[in-house]
């Protein structure tokens, strides 16, 4: 088990200097700001209480940083899970969530444990762009009804029910609401063009570098806290709606459920463990690019599953790798799992010390804060790129944007999935060719037109090509055919069969069938499907050899 799990932090403390501590503690309380209003905002847009995504950035931000397999990822509640947790706790209830989150994170970790974190490499971008674009849709649409501080007792989970509800609560629309929240929207706007150096150009000194360390988010939250404070405006703030946020963390809470419910949550656990693992290493990855590491993708999702597992059953809520935060932690400074750990010890900090100052924070600036972060997080520079990509991309990311929106994740991503299988198949098998040999390849062809038949194949013999080796058996020669599979790089066991299955009609019609030129993989499994035993002598190495057995046949059989 040593051999299989072993967090970044171990081979990071090798050769730790008192320098690098103070980065990763200054990086550390960096991140720890950002994370405080964001945290809050996600576990509110999820329909839970704001101390759910404080407790699981705490909890779950320290056991990813420090059992991870990336130095710099910061973990903790996401975007990308408001809508999935919504859903689940409108349809299935709180102790479902809890339920679904832990198995989720039993997955997760048996993927790290069974090396299958680079398999999330194969998911096509077309998909990602697809779903990440349309949660951040979602995100924008959920936040409506607090930015315009609509009176809503009950947000439906679907997309027609969540516009029919908004445009029926219109008529409640609150000015000092909507007043707010565009005033926080334009200053964090503001603040980040301000005090955010361009990439490529020099970096801020001065005032302007000591602002930068300060997010935009803190800025809105504080002064949009303050003028609601002083003006007493008649907006939601999290002492109203939640009642504020205990100033100690949960114990232990075993909730009351089934394990009977575990086959009907099958597919928001599905969507959880998949969406977690693409999220957690899409980040690693970006930070591999930041830093120059490399990161251990199977370590990181042991580390996500740990900590998907333990932090349901204290309050929290899903949690995975974070950009936003990880690349402030970078750009902090931070270079080691202990700038995460610090992140998550200020945020214990914030809980135990400056909980009551929560309550006056109005709803509306939260709103503004996510739909920031969340026209942020959408690429929506790929639709003005559409044009550049064959239609199969196109229809691909465009299905899956609109499934995400309109009918569930889930199901956006399995169509996407399955597109992009299809979209592959075809383009693999238009790939694979086979080319008759004649007397240009070999003059020892001339003159055996009808009697003896050479084909040459190219790409991969797989179940979407089968076609090609069909093509030459409804074309049988008198005689003999070879076929020269050098060039063939692979062949599964549908492309045996189909070999096999010619071998049976020509000894069936009496022409001798030869093939030359199998290597690696292809020779592999012609001797695992049995093609070369049914073969028997019939195999050659090369092809001048074989066409010399097949012309030999030919000549044997014209004697009388």
């Amino acid at each position: 088990m040593a051999f299989f799990f072993r967090p970044k932090l171990v081979d990071s403390l090798k050769g730790y200097t008192r320098e690098q501590l103070g980065s990763d503690i200054a990086a550390g309380f960096t991140v720890g700001v950002v994370a405080l209003p964001l945290a809050m905002a996600f576990a509110i847009a999820s329909g839970l209480k704001p101390e759910a995504g404080l407790f699981t950035a705490i909890i779950a931000g320290f056991i990813i940083s420090a059992l991870g397999g990336s130095k710099v990822q910061i973990g903790g509640p996401a975007g990308a899970f408001i809508v999935i947790v919504y859903g689940i706790l409108e349809r299935y209830g709180l102790a479902n969530l809890i339920l679904a989150t832990a198995a989720s994170g039993v997955l997760l970790f048996v993927m790290g444990l069974l090396k299958l974190g680079n398999l999330i490499r194969f998911i096509p971008v077309a998909v990602i762009i697809g779903f990440t674009n349309g949660i951040a849709v979602l995100i924008m649409l959920s936040q409506v009804k607090d930015f315009l501080g609509l009176q809503v007792n009950n947000m439906p989970a679907d997309f027609f029910g969540i516009l029919r509800t908004l445009h029926e609560a219109l008529p409640t629309l609150q000015a000092p609401a909507l007043a707010l929240a565009c005033g926080s929207l334009a200053l964090i706007v503001v603040w980040q063009r301000l005090f955010s150096a361009p990439q490529g150009h020099a970096p801020l000194k001065g005032l302007r570098r000591i602002l930068q360390v300060v997010p935009g988010s803190i800025v809105a939250l504080i002064a949009a806290t303050l003028i609601a404070s002083l003006l007493q405006l008649p907006v939601e703030t999290i002492g109203s709606k939640f009642g504020g946020i205990p100033s100690e963390l949960p114990s232990f809470v075993w909730p009351e459920f089934s394990l009977a419910n575990l086959q009907h949550l099958s597919m928001p656990i599905f969507t959880l463990t998949l969406l977690g693992a693409i999220e957690s290493l899409l980040c690693a990855r970006i930070a591999d690019g930041l830093i120059g590491d490399k990161h251990n993708p199977n370590q990181e999702l042991m580390a996500q599953g740990v900590a998907n597992f333990v932090t349901p059953f204290f309050g929290g809520m899903p949690a995975t790798g974070t950009i936003a935060r990880t690349v402030t932690n970078v750009k902090s400074g931070g270079r080691s799992p202990i700038a995460g750990m610090v992140h998550a010890l200020v945020l214990l900090a914030v809980v135990w010390v400056a909980a009551p100052l929560a309550n006056h924070v109005p709803l509306p600036a939260l709103a503004a804060i996510l739909m920031f972060v969340a026209w942020n997080m959408g690429e929506w520079h790929a639709f003005k790129d559409l044009q550049q990509f064959r239609m199969p991309y196109r229809i691909t990311l465009l299905a899956v944007f609109l499934l995400t929106i309109v009918v569930d994740l889930t199901v956006a991503i399995e169509f996407g999935l399955f597109a992009a299988c299809l979209t592959f198949i075809y383009r693999i098998s238009n790939l694979s060719r086979v080319e008759p040999l004649g007397p240009t390849d070999s003059p020892l062809l001339q003159n055996q037109h009808g009697q003896v038949s050479a084909y040459r194949f190219y790409g991969a013999l797989f179940f979407g090509a089968v076609k090609l080796v069909e093509a030459i058996e409804e074309n049988l020669p008198q005689k003999s055919v070879v076929l020269d599979l050098k060039n063939l790089i692979y062949i599964d066991s549908s492309g045996a069969d189909a070999l096999l299955a010619l071998a049976k009609n020509c000894q069936k019609k009496q022409v001798k069938l030869i093939i030359c030129g199998l290597h690696h993989q292809p020779l592999d499994i012609a001797r695992r499907t049995g093609l070369l035993s049914a073969m028997g002598p019939n195999v050659w190495p090369d092809w001048p050899s074989a066409l010399e057995v097949a012309l030999e046949v030919a000549v044997l059989s014209e004697k009388p």
